[in-house]
């Protein structure tokens, strides 16, 4: 089966006919917390830590409704059962509403560049939402469109004293001039990707902040997230990094072994 499919409370229909009611606050002010899994051969990747930081993420906005877990745990494996069990490579998009409705949908994954070209976009962090993956992402899209209108494939947040985040929906790493890996520290007020934390358990990296100037001297870089797994960096502005670095490849490997040892498709 291709079509996508919805799980809304328990009831499992086509995504394009499944509704929600237009007073919903997840709708009318972006009020929720949602998560996207990576489902490779009909088996979720990290799919506990995904319930886990939804679970923060829900209590964190102070949603009234208890966390829907063991019903998620109940729905999700007959909904990939019904969107074809180990035929289906896509990904699983979660959703919590204030309201209490859950949501889980079948996706396709989205089909990225093989290397990524990134524009310098100004972002302040929202402190408030720390620790949060909310509904709100409007910001994040916009980002995203003021790139592409320059140019480029996607943006790479940077505050406005000129230190580099993350991109609007990925982790940022790069290869500084010792050689040594690095990533943003947590305490940039980044998210708490999990595609990241995997990444510092597989091989040595260094979490350290980073400037505009610093980064555009990188030897390489990539970006990290659920749907992009670890995506190489073809430029940085104007700064052009040539062919896909030897750390990138080297991580890249190691995450594929890693993600086939944790499913046991090996």
């Amino acid at each position: 089966m291709s079509e996508e499919l919805a799980c809304l409370d328990g009831s499992t229909a086509p995504a394009a006919e499944t509704t929600i009611p237009v007073t919903d606050e997840g709708f009318l002010r972006g009020d929720g917390a949602f998560e996207v899994i990576r489902v490779y051969d009909g088996q979720p990747f990290a799919l506990d830590e995904h319930f886990e930081r939804m679970e923060r993420s829900a209590a964190n906005l102070r949603l009234p409704a208890p966390f829907p877990r063991k019903s998620y745990e109940r729905e999700i494996p007959a909904l990939l059962e019904a969107r074809g069990g180990a035929g289906f490579d896509g990904c699983l998009r979660l959703v919590f509403t204030r309201e209490g409705r859950r949501l889980a949908i079948t996706e396709q994954a989205k089909l990225m560049e093989e290397r990524v070209r990134l524009g310098f976009v100004t972002f302040a962090p929202t402190r408030v939402l720390d620790g949060v993956k909310s509904l709100s992402y409007a910001a994040n899209m916009l980002c995203s469109r003021l790139a592409r209108e320059r140019g480029f494939d996607e943006a790479l947040l940077v505050t406005p004293h000129g230190r580099v985040l993350e991109g609007p929906t990925s982790s940022l790493f790069w290869v500084d001039g010792s050689g040594t890996l690095c990533t943003p520290p947590l305490e940039d007020h980044i998210l708490a990707s999990i595609t990241r934390a995997h990444l510092l358990n597989l091989v040595d990296v260094t979490e350290r902040p980073v400037t505009t100037e610093e980064l555009l001297g990188a030897q390489e870089a990539f970006m990290a997230s659920t749907v992009r797994e670890v995506q190489p960096v073809a430029a940085i502005e104007d700064r052009e990094f040539g062919e896909t670095g030897e750390m990138t490849r080297k991580v890249a490997a190691a995450f594929s072994a890693h993600v086939d040892d944790v499913l046991g498709r090996r």
